[in-house]
C-alpha cells in the first residue's frame, strides 16, 4: 500500500538531509516530502524567526501541495512543529509519528523539556551569535551520533546550519492536549539516543503524553538518518502504517 509521509526535520537540519530515508521510503512505494522549515532554509533570519514561524511554514507546504491522508513525522524540534500543525489543519492528517521527538504541553517551550545546563549553554552561544544556536561538536559526537564512526560524525556536522534560538524558547500554543487529538500517533525511540540524558528520556517521559500511541524502538542514536537510513525508514514505515 503507498502513503504519504511529510519528513519534519530537526533542530540544524534540513529537509534535504532526510533524503536518504525518504528515498528507502521511496522505495517501498510511498510518496515521500522533505521539507524544510523556516529559519533553518539559506538566508532566514535566525533571529526573529520563531516558533510559528516555523509552524506556519510547515502548514503553507501541505496547502500549497493539497496533502491529505499525510502520515507527519517530526524529529527532535520538529516534534514541535509538528505538534501545531495537527491542532491546525489535523484534517490533513492521517497519523502523527514522533521520533525521539519532543511533545508539548500548552504553555510549554522546547527549553522547558531539556536539561539546565544545555539552556545555559545554548543562551550564552545564541547571545554571541545574534540570536543563532549551534551545536558544539563534542556533544553532537559523544551525544547525538554516538553510533557512527569519527568520519560519518564530521562529515554531517559539517552539514549543519544555525538555528534560530526562539524556536526553542517560544511556547507551544496549542488548543488541547496531543492526548486528546482524534488521530493515530506513533513514537519511534531509537534505543542509543543520549542526546537527552536516560534521567529524563524521550521514552516514556515525553512518549506519554500522546494518550493512546504506537511505540516502535529500534536500535540507534539520535541522528539516524546519518548512520542508518534504512533502519531508520523501516521504523517509520512501521511506525505510519494502517
Amino acid at each position: 500500500m503507498s502513503d504519504t509521509y511529510v519528513l519534519v526535520h530537526g533542530a540544524w537540519h534540513t529537509g534535504e538531509l532526510m533524503e536518504p530515508v525518504a528515498q528507502h521510503l521511496r522505495a517501498q512505494g510511498h510518496t515521500v516530502h522533505c521539507p524544510t522549515l523556516a529559519g533553518n532554509r539559506p538566508g532566514d533570519d535566525r533571529q526573529s524567526t520563531g516558533l510559528q514561524e516555523a509552524v506556519q511554514s510547515l502548514v503553507d507546504y501541505l496547502q500549497v501541495h493539497d496533502l491529505t491522508g499525510v502520515r507527519l513525522v517530526g524529529h527532535s524540534y520538529g516534534g514541535m512543529v509538528i505538534s501545531h500543525a495537527a491542532d491546525q489543519v489535523g484534517q490533513r492528517l492521517a497519523r502523527l509519528v514522533y521520533w525521539n521527538a519532543f511533545v508539548p504541553l500548552d504553555g510549554e517551550s522546547l527549553n522547558d523539556m531539556v536539561p539546565p545546563n544545555y539552556v545555559a549553554m545554548f543562551d550564552q552561544i545564541a547571545a554571541a551569535n545574534q540570536g543563532a544556536v549551534t551545536l558544539p561538536y563534542p556533544i553532537w559526537r559523544e551525544a547525538f551520533i554516538n553510533d557512527a564512526d569519527a568520519r560519518l560524525a564530521e562529515s554531517s556536522y559539517a552539514r549543519l546550519n544555525p538555528h534560530p534560538y526562539k524556536t526553542f524558547t517560544d511556547q507551544a500554543r496549542l488548543s488541547q492536549p496531543l492526548a486528546a487529538m482524534a488521530m493515530g500517533k506513533s513514537y519511534i525511540n531509537c534505543l542509543q539516543d543520549t542526546a537527552l540524558p536516560h534521567s529524563l528520556p524521550w521514552h516514556p517521559r515525553l512518549s506519554e503524553r500522546l494518550g493512546l500511541f504506537r511505540l516502535v524502538e529500534c536500535m540507534g542514536s539520535h541522528e539516524l538518518c546519518f548512520s542508518d537510513p534504512l533502519r531508520l525508514a523501516q521504523a517509520i514505515e512501521q511506525a505510519g502504517r494502517d
